[in-house]
């Protein structure tokens, strides 16, 4: 096998060239809508945008930070815009039922235009009340009726007194009420005279008072009767004079909303209710605002011909695109207020207020869908509203009974708006295995890719993109230069040299941090220089924990050697992931060999700190050792494995390659160079498979063998799939030019080993035989050592078996 060259530094690092940008710096750029590389997402959430059959609603799918939702507003925006603005909403007061309040649609502002002239028809409406019921016509029409009602009782008395004085029985009016006595001329009998009389006389008179009596007690139960006879004809006259008073009110309404049905017969009821509430409108006359009149009883208050504007999109030129940061249940459906009234909650149709889904309503709505799902009741109440096509508002307490008011039921209002959610695609695969109406409702999925592809077209357009950022952020103008070190950060960011990020946040966080030091340096435009500030001050505020491991390596708490050889042991690399940064460090993993059964034993699994992925790593190695050396012959070793020094969890596969040439190296005790440090998960063939954190784990030996010294045997043996997601820091480039230090990319084991320990690995020839001395024939030989020797133990324990039965 042909010794295996050390990348050179063009492989290490994909620059960006400055020629490929059409431009010197952004300020020369115009704006541009253009999201590169997504038009998958893009034709799908125009598609979810343009089709308008029921449950076509979006979830847009992608990272955070991948301007899923800037691409999104700029969409809905541009289709709003040609779509007229909907209608407006209103509630009024039901007057047949209080407490199921009717909901008017009217057109486009319109309704700003009813609610004040409704609030004008009350402040006018109390004054016409008061003159009216104020006005001499009235009351003279009302003393009219009273008098005549009182003429009427008066003259019933009076022709009764006379019938009964004219037989000698006079009515007396008493402090106590009408009463007959017997009279003699013009004067009333007393006792004596009484007593006198005979007694044929005495009964005559008794009877009588007693026959008029029963006379007047039909005409005291008859005067209640006129009584209410009168109160009719002033109910009714009053109901005319508000008609009087109050209809000129209403057809100057009624004019202006000619073309309204819905709203006319508002009017007409309310015309109604103020004829049949005349009475009790004038004594309590509000028009200041006191809504509690409205539901109190005993309190009948002109509020209750107000309207409340639910919804008013007179503002509005288009389709509305509403954005909700906050989806608690009341803010998506709306909710009904109370205000304490005398110690009591009360509510009214006035306290009606709107919810996202209905200031959406004819438009477009867009949802965090983390947040939607976090909140109580929210996420059912969004389906159960467009699964229905209608909006119900209820308060939760109304919902599971525990409202402590009683309950408004507002009328529903129809439906018709497109809701947008923004998630992750965690969400978006759960909500579809465990939530059978998901599907239903949202049946367009817009997936935002993570990278994009890193071509000639996609860099121009990426400058231009980056251009954009600066301008929306209100940064300084970045020349070409700085933008092409942006690109190359990108495609480090997405851990790929032919890929870019479509993390946005990060990379426009990174731009203010140029601009932030730009401006420092008194530079009008942000250079490269600018660029690689920022990142080294992000490097270096989150560099804590990776100079505290470091410090931990250098003073040998961590024992890490960069120089010599050993057998069986060999320097990994773990990364760590701080959510913003990223690091790694070499960890030192040793592996022995003995006479056993086949086992190979992973430690980190027996003390339960392996994780899933790990284990099997380790159990496809030692399928590997099986496979290879052990096809005719039993596997009669017991191995071990173990990351020194490891005191938590330990995840992953990429460490496979690393423990497989540890322990080929434990077998054939053949060295293993420690100036190397290794990464790659392995197959069962003894292919090197792609690991992740590729340029993390070279720059973390890197980093190690720099503090201690370059001497150029030192490197990196990384997977050579992994070789084009290099994109490494120019120190560690520099060092390569200059051969102080080198990176190897491997494609299988042989390859690897032989790097590590200097010794072919040795390929076998047509007969199978592997050249003597070599890696692969040590292992052999070391193996079929280790089987005849637990032959010859068992065929020995088996004869001292057989002879301790013998003797028995």
């Amino acid at each position: 096998m042909p010794p295996i060259p050390s990348l050179d530094a063009q492989s290490l690092l994909r620059r960006c060239d400055p020629a490929l940008l059409d431009f010197d710096t952004t300020a020369e750029l115009a704006d541009s809508a253009d999201i590169v590389g997504q038009s998958r997402a893009l034709d799908a959430v125009s598609f979810g945008i343009d089709i308008k059959q029921p449950g076509f609603n979006l979830f847009v799918l992608g990272e955070p930070g991948s301007g899923r939702h800037a691409a999104v507003r700029r969409l809905l925006e541009a289709k709003a815009a040609g779509e007229p603005a909907p209608s407006d909403w209103c509630y009024v007061n039901n007057f047949s039922d209080p407490n199921k309040p009717r909901l008017l649609r009217v057109p486009s502002g319109r309704g700003g235009q009813f609610r004040h002239d409704m609030q004008q028809f009350v402040a006018e409406l109390a004054k016409a009340i008061g003159a009216a019921f104020e006005s001499e016509e009235y009351r003279v029409r009302i003393e009219a009726i009273q008098d005549e009602f009182k003429q009427r009782e008066e003259n019933a008395l009076r022709e009764l007194g006379q019938e009964s004085g004219e037989k000698g029985v006079a009515l007396l009016r008493t402090p106590h009420g009408f009463v007959f006595a017997p009279i003699k001329g013009e004067e009333t009998m007393g006792p004596e005279e009484f007593e006198k009389l005979s007694e044929e006389e005495k009964a005559r008179i008794g009877k009588l008072i007693e026959e008029y009596g029963e006379r007047l007690h039909k005409l005291m139960h008859q005067f209640p009767q006129w009584r209410r006879e009168m109160q009719t004809r002033i109910k009714e006259a009053s109901r005319e004079t508000m008609g009087l008073a109050v209809g000129h009110l209403i057809e100057e309404l009624k004019e202006r909303y000619t073309d309204l049905l819905n709203v006319l017969e508002f009017l007409d009821e309310v015309m109604r209710d103020v004829i049949e509430s005349g009475e009790e409108l004038r004594e309590q006359p509000k028009a200041d605002g006191d809504m509690s009149g409205v539901i109190v009883s005993g309190s009948i208050s002109l509020a209750r011909y107000q309207v409340n504007l639910l919804v008013d999109n007179g503002s509005l030129k288009a389709a509305p695109v509403v954005f909700e940061d906050n989806p608690i249940y009341p803010n998506l459906v709306g909710r009904v207020d109370s205000v304490a009234h005398m110690g009591t909650l009360v509510t009214n149709f006035t306290l009606i207020k709107a919810g996202a889904l209905q200031r959406a309503n004819g438009g477009y709505l867009v949802l965090d869908a983390a947040k939607v799902l976090t909140q109580p009741y929210a996420w059912e109440g969004l389906k159960r509203a467009l699964r229905s096509a209608q909006l119900r508002i209820e308060s939760l307490g109304q919902v599971f009974g525990f409202a402590s008011t009683l309950p408004l039921e507002p009328e529903a209002m129809p439906l018709n708006v497109k809701v947008v959610l923004v998630g992750e695609r965690i969400l978006y695969y759960l909500l579809k295995e465990y939530d059978p109406e998901f599907e239903e409702l949202f049946k367009v999925g817009a997936d935002f890719e993570s990278e994009v592809a890193r071509n000639e077209p996609n860099t121009r357009s990426y400058g231009r993109f980056l251009g954009m950022l600066a301008r929306h952020y209100g940064l300084r103008p970045f020349d070409r230069q700085a933008v092409a070190r942006m690109i190359e950060h990108s495609a480090r960011l997405a851990g790929d040299s032919e890929k870019l990020s479509a993390s946005t946040r990060r990379l426009s966080d990174l731009m203010q941090e140029a601009d932030h030091h730009a401006g420092t340096a008194g530079r009008q435009v942000a250079g490269r220089e600018d660029v690689e500030a920022a990142l080294a001050a992000q490097r270096h505020r989150a560099g804590r924990l990776h100079e505290s491991m470091q410090e931990q390596i250098l003073r040998d708490n961590l024992l890490i050697a960069v120089s010599g050889s050993h057998v069986g042991q060999v320097n990994g690399l773990a990364v760590i992931d701080l959510g913003d940064f990223m690091f790694a460090h070499p960890v030192r993993i040793t592996a022995t060999a003995r006479i056993g059964e086949g086992d190979v034993i992973d430690i980190e699994r027996e003390s339960e700190l392996g994780g899933a992925i790990h284990s099997k790593g380790v159990m496809i190695l030692s399928s590997f050792l099986a496979a290879r050396y052990a096809r005719s012959l039993p596997l009669s070793l017991s191995a071990s494995l173990v990351f020194e020094q490891s005191y938590g969890p330990v995840e992953g596969d990429s460490a496979s390659l690393a423990e497989l040439c540890a322990l080929l190296s434990a077998l054939s005790s053949v060295p293993i160079r420690q100036s190397l440090a290794i990464t790659g998960s392995v197959n069962q063939y003894g292919r090197v498979q792609p690991i992740g954190g590729v340029n993390e784990k070279i720059e973390g030996f890197f980093d190690i063998c720099m503090a201690r010294g370059l001497t150029g045997e030192q490197g990196v043996i990384i997977p050579q799939s992994n070789v084009k997601h290099l994109m490494l820091r120019e120190d560690v480039v520099a060092a390569c030019a200059e051969g102080k230090f080198r990176v190897y990319a491997v494609e299988d084991a042989d390859q690897a080993v032989e790097l590590l320990t200097g010794v072919p690995a040795g390929e076998p020839d047509a007969q199978g035989l592997v050249p003597e001395g070599s890696i692969n024939y040590l292992v052999a030989t070391q193996l079929a050592e280790l089987t005849a020797l637990r032959q010859a133990y068992a065929a020995a324990g088996k004869k001292r078996g057989a002879a301790k039965k013998a003797k028995e």
